[in-house]
């Protein structure tokens, strides 16, 4: 499956504007984490966009997430992006995430929500104004994004990286799109 297929089945199957711009948000951080760590950008861009497919299906029944999505994607992704998209929801499938790709879905799935509700309180409510230190300040703040998974962004040291540089790459693969995301 090619870019271009994994967002027309995006805009296919999942019906809310937001989670669409979420699964962008989280294919641009997996395509600058891959260029940053020598991956294939192509393959975690792809993952970064299909980890939701299933959300308009499972909203409501979180232990069934990713397992619509495994359905949707059998015999048009190989088994082994079907199992990265699946660890993401390592916790209510009882998965233990061991692979880069896996760490890598799960950090950027929690970090793009940061960047998000970060940006959104900055008074440009720009991408391009975004800084660093701000994101990190409003990490510490567990009263702020109360639904974002600090303990997930943290799987960014499972891949060689620091909270400050993982946020920077974030911010940088989000302002790649930020048009698309309307920010």
């Amino acid at each position: 499956m090619n870019k271009e297929e994994a967002l027309e089945l995006v805009r296919e199957k999942i019906s809310d504007e937001k989670i669409q711009n979420h699964c962008l948000a989280v294919g641009a951080i997996m395509k600058k984490l891959a260029e940053k760590l020598g991956e294939d950008k192509e393959k975690w861009k792809i993952i970064g966009l299909l980890h939701d497919l299933d959300y308009d299906q499972t909203a409501e029944t979180p232990e069934k997430h990713t397992l619509v999505t495994e359905e949707i994607l059998k015999g048009k992704v190989d088994s082994d992006i079907i199992r990265i998209i699946k660890s993401h929801n390592y916790q209510n499938l009882g998965l233990t995430p061991e692979k880069k790709e896996e760490y890598a879905v799960i950090a950027s799935d929690a970090l793009s929500g940061l960047i998000v509700t970060t940006t959104l309180v900055i008074p440009s409510k720009k991408l391009e104004d975004l800084k660093v230190k701000s994101v990190k300040k409003k990490f510490k703040q567990n009263d702020f994004a109360k639904n974002v998974s600090r303990e997930d962004i943290m799987f960014c040291e499972k891949l060689g990286l620091d909270l400050s540089d993982f946020i920077e790459i974030g911010i940088e693969g989000m302002k790649e799109i930020s048009d698309e995301l309307g920010l």
